[in-house]
């Protein structure tokens, strides 16, 4: 190793070190000092060359823990220590499962759809006085970016059954932007499916093919925020404006609309001028157009002029090629009983398997123990114990309004409006199925009810629900969810 290298890279942990957060005592600080320690005892810088630093790391899990809780002050440290514009690279070190002779050697693989370019605010075409709603008041730099991870590209996305027409449908639309039949295109599916990652994936094609185009991904919530900055500024029309400029629109949890009907007007002219000019538009959710209350009927019946396109959860031998290709680019190798007890066990959701990856990867990294089959189930185990949710009647709540998108302050209220006395009926229906409180208890913490209204609610539902589909389908969706 270069000498020099290794003197520059101890002045940037020492650096680093003298930097730390200081904590309210010594003890406190003896631990942050002992975290980092050991954090950074297994990272070598390997080569510098033209201003690009390649580190050595045992695993993908600390190129995501540097980049998140250390990258400000590892930027300080080598600006200070090389110089300005260093860029960051890393290698991954070799790992193996027990039971393998030899061990596996992989290097991180680069990223195969380059990060989307920073877009100017004003791309061709757009008028000087139009207001990116973007740009944080104070901040002179006007530049924005797509918002587009590169990690959620095609190349990464796993297909199965549970995916396959979507993902082809997707694939699709990234080839010809705005002229296909399938516009927009409504992903919909519970949480932790994948919707966004393949609506990512056809902003990433896009930048990637047609580089001049304009791509933005955000959540609706970064929508509505929006939206109600401009309308406090009296600058609605700018803000129409801004987005009238985008070739492809990805919307994320388009639900989050419910019961915003100014936000909603300000959308449904958006979508209107996109559509009518030929740009693309992409929206997830985690429920059919039909299903989402308290919304527009004039904008469900624009979600439904496209494809709507439902994810599922995945299976079996989806989940477990999600597992090879994740782990694969940690350079981690499992054995075939090791890859069947993960695939079997987490059967809900892609986030949540990915979740039990990383929680395996970094107790395997951290306690410098090999990979095996026993190591796996004590994690799971551990995990498993951790995160066991406790069923009350709060939880209950949050889960009910997160499901319908609406407020826990509008669930609690007097109002009588459908979309909001169901989801409070659901709400009071599982609270007595699912916890011992009494009708009583169960009115005062859903905004001082009668116990009768309680009761009330509790046999509407069951009855209810024997007799019309669409309630039904909220019984068995929100005990799901509560359950899980």
């Amino acid at each position: 190793m270069d000498e020099n290298l290794m003197l520059t890279w101890q002045k940037c942990l020492q650096f680093m070190r003298d930097n730390l957060n200081a904590a309210e005592d010594n003890s406190d600080l003896k631990k942050l000092e002992k975290s980092f320690d050991l954090l950074f005892d297994k990272v070598q810088p390997i080569s510098l060359v033209d201003n690009n630093l390649t580190l050595m790391v045992p695993s993908d899990f600390y190129k995501e823990y540097i980049e998140d809780n250390y990258l400000s002050l590892l930027s300080a440290a080598l600006k200070k220590n090389i110089g300005k514009g260093v860029k960051l690279w890393y290698s991954v070190m070799e790992n193996k499962p027990a039971g393998l002779e030899k061990p596996v050697t992989m290097n991180m693989k680069g990223k195969t759809v380059p990060t989307p370019k920073v877009q100017e605010t004003m791309p061709q075409g757009f008028s000087s006085n139009i207001v990116n709603p973007f740009v944080v008041p104070g901040i002179k730099k006007v530049n924005i970016d797509s918002n587009l991870k590169s990690d959620f590209s095609f190349d990464n996305y796993v297909e199965g059954e549970s995916n396959k027409f979507a993902a082809t449908v997707a694939r699709s639309i990234a080839k010809r932007p705005g002229a296909t039949a399938f516009n927009p295109l409504f992903l919909y599916g519970g949480y932790g499916v994948g919707k966004t990652h393949l609506g990512q994936a056809v902003g990433l094609e896009v930048k990637s093919q047609f580089p001049d185009k304009v791509v933005l991904y955000l959540s609706s919530e970064k929508f509505i925020q929006q939206f109600i900055s401009a309308a406090k500024a009296h600058k609605q029309t700018e803000f129409a404006n801004f987005y009238q400029m985008v070739d492809v629109l990805i919307i994320d949890d388009i639900q989050f609309l419910s019961g915003k009907s100014a936000t909603q007007d300000s959308f449904f002219h958006i979508f209107d001028y996109l559509h009518q000019n030929g740009k693309q538009i992409i929206l997830t959710s985690d429920k059919a157009p039909a299903d989402i209350m308290d919304i527009q009927d004039r904008i469900v019946s624009r979600f439904k002029w496209g494809l709507s396109a439902e994810i599922k959860s995945p299976d079996y031998s989806t989940r477990k090629q999600i597992i090879v290709d994740k782990l694969s680019r940690d350079g981690i190798v499992l054995t075939d009983d090791m890859l069947d007890f993960l695939a079997s066990e987490a059967k809900t959701n892609v986030r949540e398997l990915i979740g039990v990856i990383n929680s395996v990867i970094a107790y395997s990294t951290i306690y410098k123990s090999d990979l095996s089959l026993e190591l796996l189930k004590d994690t799971i185990n551990k995990i498993a114990a951790n995160q066991k949710k406790i069923i009350n009647i709060p939880y209950i709540q949050e889960v009910v309004c997160d499901y319908f998108g609406i407020k826990r302050e509008q669930l609690l209220s007097k109002t009588r409006k459908r979309e909001i006395a169901l989801p409070r009926q659901l709400a009071m229906y599982f609270a007595k199925e699912l916890t011992n409180a009494t009708f009583t208890k169960i009115g005062e913490e859903m905004g001082g009810k009668d116990h009768s209204t309680v009761m009330y609610a509790c046999e509407t539902i069951k009855d209810v629900s024997k007799i019309d589909k669409e309630v039904k389908k909220y019984v068995k969706e929100l005990s799901e969810r509560i359950k899980q």
